[in-house]
């Protein structure tokens, strides 16, 4: 007997078979279909998806065999990935010198007939074979070699998809976890500028209190600019902790959401504006729906519906209905409208069409682009509906 070669590029191999964390894994139909019609088109009793690791053979697939593995030293499949551009034939193995003393030969499952196909990966480095056996002398049609050929490109192609599910499985955790790194990092670094965002406002404005009778107009404007955009800064802030958490509000469960706690919890929000009249429209009772993201879909709506509102009197009406598919809602509002070359482009994070709003602060163009978001990651779609002076209606759906 003489013993296979090792690999010229073993190195290389051994790391490339197990980049695909395929050994040592229960049986698949999946392999076992290509085996048992391998089997069929060479007429063999056995077939094999062999992988050849360091110091064994291991069948991913084994039809007419009971071994999962055996030693690489009486390996024919360790013969065959040496020449990885060819079918490795041995017609007879009896009267071959490399295998006529092999245990596999001379003992169960008395190999006689081998041919075996390299699995090339991507890399070009075989990992093992898929092989035909039988004990019994035979050959190959040249059909049979073809379809052999075949069926090889179609193991390679399962576990090129295995590798790249594990490859996209990885690179989603490594996501995940720089989330979670850059969430915390977020959540620390706007507590860290809120605090003096805050303390600045304030001394600001005790400074304006105190002392606005010694301070001429030009200093009172330099204040209250400096006021003003602290205030701006940590609404920004706000603003970009509500959208990079929109995805996490998502993760809750969805549960029964009584209409009357609906509207009673949105309205009790917006208390502090004396000039607003709220209305809820709906014929429905309840709906099943994630309540998080409803709620700061609808606040954010309500919330500029009010902010951007020209009116003496703001009127503000909420609707609610249900397809089969999909609940839908509407927010209508009796502002100065939307400009048609301005209805995509509100949704666009950091897209501000206003300048001030109705108390003079600056808007930051997060709040529809954190409303976009959530509608679309539950399902549903958002648009809006307006025209200069009279009005906007925004429409949006979440799936059932």
């Amino acid at each position: 007997m003489i013993a296979p070669k090792e690999h010229s590029k073993e190195k290389e191999r051994l790391k490339d078979l197990k980049s695909y964390s395929i050994l040592d894994t229960l049986p698949e139909s999946d392999y076992d279909n290509i085996t048992a019609i391998a089997s069929e088109i060479c007429n063999t009793e056995i077939s094999l998806v062999s992988l050849i690791d360091s110091k064994r053979q291991w069948f991913k697939s084994k039809h007419g065999f009971n071994a999962s593995e055996t030693a690489r030293e009486h390996s024919f499949c360790a013969h065959a990935i040496n020449d990885s551009d060819n079918i490795f034939i041995v017609k007879d193995a009896r009267i071959d010198e490399r295998f006529h003393d092999n245990p596999l030969v001379t003992g169960n499952p008395y190999v006689t007939f081998y041919a075996g196909v390299p699995l090339i990966s991507d890399n070009g480095l075989p990992l093992g074979t898929l092989c035909v056996i039988d004990n019994k002398p035979k050959s190959l049609s040249e059909n049979q070699i073809k379809s052999l050929n075949a069926l090889a490109d179609q193991v390679m192609d399962i576990l090129n998809l295995r590798k790249t599910k594990i490859t996209l499985q990885e690179a989603l955790v490594n996501m995940e976890d720089k989330n979670q790194d850059l969430e915390r990092f977020a959540f620390v670094a706007a507590h860290d500028l809120k605090s003096p965002l805050a303390g600045i406002s304030g001394i600001t404005q005790l400074f304006i209190d105190e002392y606005a009778s010694q301070i001429d107009s030009k200093g009172l404007e330099m204040l209250n600019l400096i006021k003003s955009a602290s205030t701006n800064l940590k609404s920004l802030i706000d603003g970009l902790l509500n959208y990079s958490r929109s995805e996490n509000v998502l993760k809750e469960n969805k549960s029964t959401i009584d209409l009357r706690d609906l509207k009673s919890d949105i309205f009790g929000l917006f208390t502090y504006e004396p000039k607003l009249s709220l209305a809820l429209e709906s014929s429905i009772k309840e709906i099943v729906t994630n309540k998080a993201a409803l709620d700061q879909i609808l606040i954010n709506l309500i919330a500029n519906a009010i902010k951007y509102n020209d009116k003496k009197h703001i009127k503000v009406e909420i609707g609610i209905s249900s397809s089969d598919t999909h609940y839908e809602f509407y927010v209508k509002d009796n502002g100065p409208g939307i400009a048609s070359d301005n209805k995509d482009k509100i949704f666009e994070i950091f897209s501000v069409m206003v300048n001030k709003d109705r108390y003079g602060d600056s808007g930051n163009g997060i709040g529809l682009a954190t409303v976009k978001k959530i509608v679309e990651k539950s399902g549903g779609i958002v648009k809006v509906e307006s025209e200069v002076g009279k009005g906007a209606k925004f429409k949006f759906t979440i799936e059932k």
